[in-house]
């Protein structure tokens, strides 16, 4: 790693000597959580989020707050999951197929490129306010969608919902950081907001297949919206508004470093989706490409200047936070490959309805709480936990494996079984994505941090549903899905090999052991 003198010049005093990467990996030897603490030298720079945000007073406190967490947790999965069981139907409804693959990349598109800016404004204000902004907002953009004539404003309404999802899952995947410090306490609480985020993405699809069937695919956009008066209530009235202890006013937020980073991320995205979309337009894809590589040229030197940066860059200067990105991007791509067009083979190839193609995805989210579970129990005692990553990564390859080899004379079992091995595979791979970062990373840099892995997810979730729906409207479902599921399977492979050479080190776990 680079000394912390090469990643934040604009310091004016020499910051304090660092430990080595394996130090800077280890986890937190004491289970109890860290002490309030006085701000280092190099958190009392100009960087207005230098100090530490405190932590709950009592353990009442810290349940009503995850409570808050799992609120949204279900409400993200609720808008995730039940829109890709009436997609199909909805295509046919409004005869947009053509479409199909812009309802769900749309979305992917603008939470990719407002995750970072949500999770930097979570990381110098606090994450509360925008958690409830999120959820008015993803409601709203839900009846919008239920209202919707044609495809195109279906496509618009989730786009715009997509800001909301950005806000909301920078908001609610820091915020376990600010009430558990502790990364190894952290670890088994994440398993219980996977659970919770679990057991309502496998009521989702079922419950938006169910709606669809009974009463039109426009009632199951209702779900959300009523979902929402809950969580709003729990949010208001019991998530603790931490925030850190000398808050930046307006002024001071870096808005050209975000523009920069909007168009950077922004830019490839769009210019992937018009350059292989069916109405090609290679001169327009050209210059947004031409133009998120320019703003990413400007946007690096531009950040090292900045006192109140939209992307510190010292979070991106461990080889552990690159190849954890990296990883990130592929794990996106597989799983909403797998979200998005699960259900459309299902419906198309096994001629299922959509009530039924909701029940035989379940196992894909059903698994997910059990392998965080587990997870969760082997994690602090493994000294080397990386390698669950690799469990993750072989289980997901070999659920790709059997969603590829479906087709009309496989059983609905085999379907099922293939699901649910990429479940467990993505349990072992979600909570550790976002866990270790968390640990890599400085404690004021947790919200930008989080946004970075769920950033890279996004961009891969966007370009995975951009390119298979591309192969899909060129080929057949069948033929575009087999072909995807083969690609899916390389970037597990891939995956695997990022993650065997991130050096993370359980010191305690050694300790004992030796």
């Amino acid at each position: 790693m680079k000394p912390e003198s090469e990643i934040s010049p604009t310091s004016p005093t020499p910051p304090p000597e660092r430990e080595d990467p394996d130090s800077l990996a280890d986890f937190a030897a004491d289970t109890a959580p860290l002490p309030p603490r006085a701000p280092t030298a190099l958190e009392a720079s100009p960087e207005i989020d230098a100090e530490v945000p405190p932590t709950v007073a009592n353990r009442r406190e810290l349940l009503l707050g995850l409570l808050g967490i799992s609120s949204i947790a279900v409400m993200v999965a609720f808008d995730s999951t039940i829109v890709s069981t009436t997609l199909p139907r909805i295509a046919d409804a409004l005869d947009g197929m053509m479409l199909y693959a812009w309802v769900g990349s749309g979305y992917l598109l603008t939470t990719a490129v407002t995750v970072p800016i949500f999770g930097r404004i979570g990381d110098l204000f606090g994450r509360k306010r925008l958690m409830i902004w999120s959820v008015l907002l993803i409601s709203l953009c839900s009846i919008a969608c239920g209202l919707a004539q044609d495809m195109l404003q279906l496509v618009i309404a989730r786009t715009v919902q997509g800001v909301g999802g950005g806000m909301m899952i920078a908001s609610a995947f820091a915020a376990p950081a600010d009430l558990l410090p502790d990364p190894k306490q952290r670890v088994r609480w994440m398993a219980v907001l996977s659970a919770a985020f679990a057991v309502a993405s496998g009521i989702g699809p079922v419950l938006g297949g169910a709606i669809t069937q009974s009463f039109g695919w426009r009632m199951a956009f209702a779900v959300v919206p009523i979902a929402a008066i809950p969580t709003l209530w729990i949010l208001y009235r019991y998530f603790p508004d931490l925030r850190p202890a000398k808050v930046a006013s307006g002024r001071q937020i870096d808005w050209i470093g975000g523009l920069l980073l909007m168009l950077a991320v922004g830019g490839p995205l769009l210019a992937l989706e018009l350059a292989f979309d069916d109405h090609t337009q290679p001169i327009a894809a050209a210059l947004l490409l031409l133009t998120g590589i320019a703003a990413a040229v400007v946007l690096l030197p531009f950040e090292r200047r900045t006192a109140v940066p939209m992307l510190p860059l010292r979070v991106l200067a461990s080889r552990e936070a690159q190849l954890l990105s990296l990883a990130g991007l592929l794990v996106g791509a597989v799983m909403f490959a797998l979200i998005y067009f699960g259900p459309l083979v299902l419906q198309n190839v096994l001629l299922v309805s959509p009530r039924d193609a909701g029940l035989l995805m379940t196992p894909l989210v059903m698994c997910i709480p059990l392998a965080s579970i587990a997870n969760g129990y082997i994690f602090p005692r493994l000294a080397q936990p990386q390698r669950l990553m690799t469990l993750g990564a072989v289980l997901l390859a070999l659920g790709c494996l059997g969603v590829g080899l479906l087709d009309a004379n496989v059983p609905a079992s085999w379907a099922m079984a293939a699901f649910a091995l990429a479940g467990l595979g993505l349990g072992f791979l979600l909570p550790n994505l976002t866990m270790f970062i968390q640990v890599i990373c400085e404690r004021r840099d947790v919200g930008v941090a989080s946004a970075l892995i769920q950033t890279s997810r996004a961009i891969g979730s966007a370009a995975g549903i951009a390119a298979l729906g591309v192969v899909v409207a060129r080929t057949n479902v069948l033929e575009g899905v087999r072909i995807g599921m083969g690609v899916a399977i390389l970037s597990c492979v891939l995956i695997a090999l990022l993650v065997m050479n991130v050096r993370m080190r359980n010191t305690q776990e050694t300790r004992s052991q030796g």
